[in-house]
């Protein structure tokens, strides 16, 4: 088997079985839709959506330093994390440049898992291994031991309390617990990247099918549906949620990113890319970077990342996300625009559309939010 053959997930023949269009994603076969991937998008805004993710890579720190060493080797600090809980952070370059976004959930007092996105696993795995030199952590790649299972959605807490025995009403927003589903062990996180309410299975890949067909028949009477990839991106679009290689990029740092919030200067002890990082944090208070904003099409064409958002015959701002947007019924896109155009409500922004300036209205993040 050539190295360059797409790998597999455990539900593949599942997928397949469900007619889903497959796609290579990051090395791997995805389902990028089974049907309608509006109608996909709509059922997890309204009822629930299933989604295989088991993509992602897991890469699990114990020890008694891994707390130290990710506080080291991550802009977050993770020494304040709870046991249970998780936090959104992110991995940089001595540079400042972002390497990737990861979730980091504490299993344990020295046992915390990394989720980076599939296109970045090995990357991250292989920093995680070189800055744990001289911690007493050891870092383990754990992508092989795990399938991960989305239930997104209104409905989805619903569904999954009929197949699970977790206390899924004192399960906080990113925090996760050990538990079962379908009668097979899993660690139950009530983190998503769609804008709803919902969780992620982590299971063995050999009870996937397993769990994935318990959902199956708890959730269809609710209107659950299979979910590819290609709604979930226009699901994360509409909740203004980052996507590693569009909105974040090892050129950027998370204060050209806006995502400043998540570098803590004041945890102890040095961690890789501080010094790059004060500097940009310096640069974005005395001279804004080009700030990230939503924009709503007042026409009908759709723009797609890399196009240049343009006033008065001049380019301001490169959309890094764009796709006709199901909940809103009209083409949006994220962009990068300089900060004299980024209050929202300015007018006057076009995106170049093949040489024509399509009229654009910038808008706060997110498009969509839930109702809690």
């Amino acid at each position: 088997m050539s190295s360059n053959a797409p790998r597999h997930t455990a539900l593949d023949a599942l997928h397949r079985s469900l007619g889903a269009t497959m796609t290579d994603f990051a090395g791997w076969d995805m389902p990028l839709r089974y049907g309608s991937e509006r109608d996909e998008h709509l059922a997890v805004r309204t009822k629930a959506g299933l989604f295989d993710l088991s993509h992602m890579g897991e890469i699990t720190v114990t020890g008694p330093q891994a707390a130290a060493l990710l506080n080291h080797a991550l802009v977050g600090n993770i020494a304040t994390v709870g046991v249970g809980r998780a936090r959104y952070t992110m991995i940089c370059q001595e540079d400042g440049g972002i390497l990737d976004d990861l979730i980091v959930y504490r299993l344990a007092e020295h046992e915390y898992m990394v989720v980076a996105n599939a296109s970045n696993a090995q990357v991250v795995l292989d920093a995680l291994t070189e800055r744990a030199a001289g911690f007493d952590a050891v870092v383990r790649d754990d992508r092989d031991a795990y399938a991960l299972i989305a239930v997104q959605g209104p409905e989805s807490p619903g569904i999954l309390k009929a197949v699970t025995d977790a206390d899924l009403d004192g399960l906080k927003y990113y925090a996760g617990l050990p538990g079962t589903v379908a009668g097979v062990p899993a660690l139950i996180a009530r983190t998503g990247y769609t804008g709803e309410d919902g969780f992620e299975l982590f299971v063995a890949p050999a009870d996937a099918e397993k769990v994935w067909q318990a959902l199956t028949d708890a959730g269809t009477p609710a209107g659950l549906v299979p979910c590819g990839l290609s709604c979930r991106d226009t699901l994360r679009l509409e909740a203004g949620m980052p996507l590693y290689g569009h909105e974040l990029t090892t050129s950027l740092t998370p204060f050209d990113a806006g995502l400043g919030r998540v570098v803590k200067f004041e945890k102890d002890g040095d961690f890789v890319g501080r010094a790059a990082l004060e500097q940009a944090a310096a640069r974005a208070e005395q001279n804004p970077p080009r700030i990230l904003v939503g924009l709503v099409a007042e026409g009908r064409r759709v723009p797609r990342a890399g196009y240049a958002v343009v006033a008065d015959g001049q380019v301001i701002g490169e959309i890094t996300s764009g796709a006709p947007s199901p909940t809103l019924g009209k083409p949006i896109a994220m962009a990068y625009v300089d900060a004299a155009h980024a209050a929202p409500g300015t007018g006057g922004v076009g995106v170049d559309i093949r040489g024509s300036h399509e009229p654009y209205e910038v808008v706060a993040l997110p498009f969509y939010k839930r109702q809690k």
